[in-house]
This record gives structure tokens, C-alpha cells and sequence, in this order.
């Protein structure tokens, strides 16, 4: 039986993120998310303007009189929600840790989702892919996923993204939407996020403490490796060139990593923890739609 704090927790993430789904991005997920295609519903008769290629050749012989074939979009989708439980998640120096934002974005997801009729999956990876819960829908379901996302305790520190995306092609038969949250502190993803973007609909969604961006000024600062608990190094904070050299090279970074994501012509979301996410959400799908 699960702890009382982590019933209590799991309860209020369902009531906010539930709320944010109802009252901010009902209609828009379902904009913006098309199903996998287009579905047979019936056969009726030839009319003017149909056409030719639509012909029910097997009925049109039997009735002695041309019938077309209708098809209706299949509006049900697989979502499936690749999350990053390396080492780096497990840092935060604004309201919460990163692992706890993006639980919570992996909630807003699964429910938004769910409310749309469509099926959810969870994938949890560090260097390796820790857990995999195929996709299902309903209430139940969903809040297992938020369960796992705020308490599953992985066995790998690192960060291995191309090694989630093939076990993702892996298990999926279909076209998925996929997302991808994760710090992206990694290398080496570019080519396999090409490849899963082709053949399914990839989102990334970055989330970025903004002490990974800039460094205070608090003099002496002994840092470590949330990856590699072996590495720790000493920062001077006081020197205003180290704290330049450390946001350049952030910057640096965040930058390859835009390069990468319109390289392969990927949609993708930036968080801070330290702002609110559902306004990058709501732009998000606006701009999506819009495109579409």
C-alpha cells in the first residue's frame, strides 16, 4: 500500500493539472494532435463529382451500379511520454526540482490526453531505459503514471536519449505522438531524434533550472556532477569573468540544442522552473495550429 504523503501528493497534482487541462487547453490538444489517419465507415452510392479512385470495385459488381467507399478520420491517438530520470533532474533551485516539474507536465499530458478518449503511455530512461508501461486509457491508468513519475527510484545516474527513442520504435507498431522531457543534457541524439520524428509526431520539452543558465555571486561554490557523483570542483562565484564563461557556455548549449531540434524539423517546448508552463503550452499549441 502506497504512503499517505504520496496518495496526498499524487491527489493534488490530479486536481491541478486536471483543472489546467478542463479550463486552459481543453479543445486545443485536440487541434493541434490529429489521429493516425483515416478509417472505413461505409460504402454509398456514386455521386457526381466523387472520386474514381474511391470506387468499391467488389460492391459496384454486385449492385451492377458504381459505389464509393467513405472513410472517417480516426480521431484516436497513442501518446506516449518518454521522461528523464538521470541525475540532472534531481536539481532545482527555484520552487521545486526539475523531476517534480516535469512529473507534473507529464500529468497535465496524460490527462489531456485521456480526456480526448485517446491512450497513454509512460517511458522512464536514465542511461538506460528503467521502466516501460504500455499505453492505456482511463483515470486509473493515468494516475499510475503520475505515481511513477513521482516516485519510481531509477538505477542509472546518466542520460542516454537515442537509446529511448529505439526502444520506442521498438514497441510501438504505429504512428505515436511522442514526448520527449528531458534537461537534454546529453550528446549524440540528433540522428536518432531524425529518425523517430519521421516516423512518429516528436516533441521535446526542455525544462531549464536558471541556475544552469547563470551563477550567483556567493563566493566559493563546491559543485557536483548530478550525473558522476564522483566529479566535484570548486567555483569561484565571485569572479564576475568565471560567472560570464559559465552562462557563455549555457547559452552555448541551449543554442545547440535549438539547432538540433530545427535541424530535424522537430516542435519543441522551453520550460523554466522558475515560470509558469502552461503559457508555453498555450503558445505552443497556438502556433501549431496555426501552422497547420
Amino acid at each position: 500500500m502506497l504512503p499517505k504523503e504520496i496518495l496526498r501528493k499524487v491527489r493534488r497534482i490530479e486536481i491541478t493539472t486536471s483543472k489546467l487541462v478542463t479550463d486552459m487547453l481543453s479543445g486545443q490538444y485536440e487541434s493541434v494532435f490529429k489521429g493516425r489517419g483515416i478509417e472505413f465507415d461505409e460504402v454509398r452510392e456514386y455521386q457526381p463529382g466523387d472520386e474514381i479512385r474511391s470506387i468499391d470495385w467488389n460492391v459496384t459488381a454486385r449492385m451492377g451500379h458504381p459505389f464509393v467507399k467513405k472513410f472517417v478520420e480516426e480521431r484516436q491517438m497513442t501518446v506516449m511520454i518518454l521522461l528523464d530520470v538521470s541525475g540532472s533532474s534531481h536539481f532545482g533551485t527555484a520552487k521545486r526540482l526539475k523531476s517534480e516539474l516535469a512529473a507534473e507536465i507529464s500529468a497535465v499530458l496524460a490527462f489531456a490526453a485521456t480526456q480526448n478518449k485517446d491512450r497513454v503511455g509512460l517511458l522512464l530512461f536514465t542511461d538506460r531505459v528503467e521502466k516501460f508501461i504500455p499505453p492505456r486509457k482511463g483515470l486509473p491508468h493515468v494516475l499510475r503514471l503520475i505515481r511513477e513519475a513521482l516516485y519510481f527510484k531509477p538505477k542509472g545516474r546518466g542520460t542516454d536519449i537515442s537509446g529511448a527513442l529505439k526502444y520506442l520504435d521498438g514497441v510501438t507498431a504505429r504512428r505515436v505522438v511522442a514526448f520527449v522531457i528531458s534537461d537534454f543534457f546529453a550528446k549524440g541524439y540528433k540522428k536518432a531524434l531524425s529518425l523517430a520524428n519521421k516516423r512518429h509526431d516528436v516533441v521535446a520539452i526542455t525544462i531549464t533550472d536558471p541556475r544552469e543558465v547563470a551563477l550567483p555571486n556567493v563566493g566559493l561554490l563546491e559543485l557536483q556532477d548530478a550525473e558522476d557523483p564522483r566529479s566535484t570542483f570548486l567555483v569561484d562565484t565571485s569572479s564576475a569573468a568565471v560567472r560570464e564563461k559559465y552562462s557563455a557556455k549555457a547559452l552555448a548549449l541551449i543554442e545547440e540544442r535549438t539547432r538540433v531540434f530545427s535541424g530535424v524539423n522537430m516542435d519543441h517546448i522551453n520550460i523554466m522552473t522558475d515560470k509558469p508552463y502552461i503559457e508555453e503550452f498555450i503558445k505552443f499549441f497556438k502556433k501549431r495550429k496555426k501552422r497547420i
